[in-house]
């Protein structure tokens, strides 16, 4: 059986301070999610999956980011924990992201998660649905 918010692509455009533009895609399953952050283009970049389990987050670098693998490993690592099960992300960049950059991001990254688990919280019995 799907849930109701399982499945579902959501789409962002976020302008980040020093004028560059992201295009992040959002895809939620019911066991983790799929995240795309391409800069002017829809392109195909460096890809993590990270998949949480109890206390313990392992992550694989599939694709190795050229510029802020950091950053990739921390939405990856973070993203999974949250939501406890599996999270890939893709990302594809022209050059280094800046601070700024980086925050934009991962701030609507984070607004969508905190979305996706608003539609999955079971209002009437007070807990998330699995």
């Amino acid at each position: 059986m799907q849930d109701e918010g399982s499945g579902s692509l959501i789409l962002r455009t976020v302008r980040a301070p020093s004028t560059r533009i992201f295009l992040i895609k959002f895809l939620s399953f019911q066991n983790g999610c799929f995240i795309i952050v391409a800069e002017d283009s829809n392109r195909i970049g460096s890809l993590y999956v990270s998949i949480a389990s109890a206390n313990k987050v392992s992550t694989a670098k599939v694709i190795p980011s050229k510029y802020d693998s950091i950053f990739m490993n921390t939405i990856s690592e973070r993203i999974s924990t949250m939501i406890n099960g599996i999270c890939l992300v893709c990302m594809h960049s022209i050059k280094n992201l800046h601070l700024d950059d980086m925050k934009a991001i991962m701030g609507e990254i984070m607004n969508l998660v905190g979305k996706e688990d608003e539609r999955n919280y079971d209002r009437q019995n007070r807990n998330f649905r699995e």
